[in-house]
């Protein structure tokens, strides 16, 4: 019998409804690995009855940050990258909730203004959206830059943020 389209067979994996659209969420060892949107219509939410305890933790604060009783997440991450990219998702990180940083002034605080684009594509390849906030990194111009998830989604969590005014 082929499985549930909800149903994942790794039980690391388990989607959650956004006001942004579906998240796919994967855990391991009560670890945050991803977390990042899908479009693909033939997913569902997975039956919350379905999470460990973990799991449960992620969609409860994930569902306060889109109410707008969470300000900061104390989800265990495991980010797994080079040195300059586990640095980079820190400075992420370090962004204070309803705040923004441009790609430059990562750039500096690494030590080195000329490396702007490698921090770009490193906040790019961020595995854990949302949590680890690279929807607060804009361009040195103050606007909106690229969004694994869609501008469209970037503009909604920094104006849900008070970042942007509406």
């Amino acid at each position: 019998m082929a499985p549930d389209i909800n149903e994942s067979p790794d039980p690391g994996i388990f989607y959650v409804v956004s006001p942004l659209g579906l998240l796919k969420i994967i855990t391991r060892d009560d670890h945050l690995l991803n977390l990042s949107f899908t479009d693909d219509v033939h997913l569902k939410s997975t039956d919350k009855n379905k999470l460990n305890c973990f799991q449960t933790d992620v969609d409860h604060q994930l569902t306060e940050y889109f109410q707008g009783n969470r300000f900061v997440f104390d989800i265990p991450l495991k980010l797994e990258g080079s040195q300059f990219e586990k640095d980079v998702w820190q400075q992420l990180l370090d962004i204070s909730y309803g705040q923004t940083i441009t790609y430059g002034t990562i750039a500096k605080y690494l030590g080195d203004r000329k490396k702007v684009r490698a921090v770009g594509r490193t906040v790019g390849k961020n595995p854990v959206g949302i949590i680890v906030p690279c929807h607060r990194v804009i361009g040195s111009n103050g606007h909106m830059t690229g969004y694994a998830g869609g501008l469209w989604r970037k503009e909604w969590l920094l104006k849900h943020e008070g970042a942007l005014l509406l």
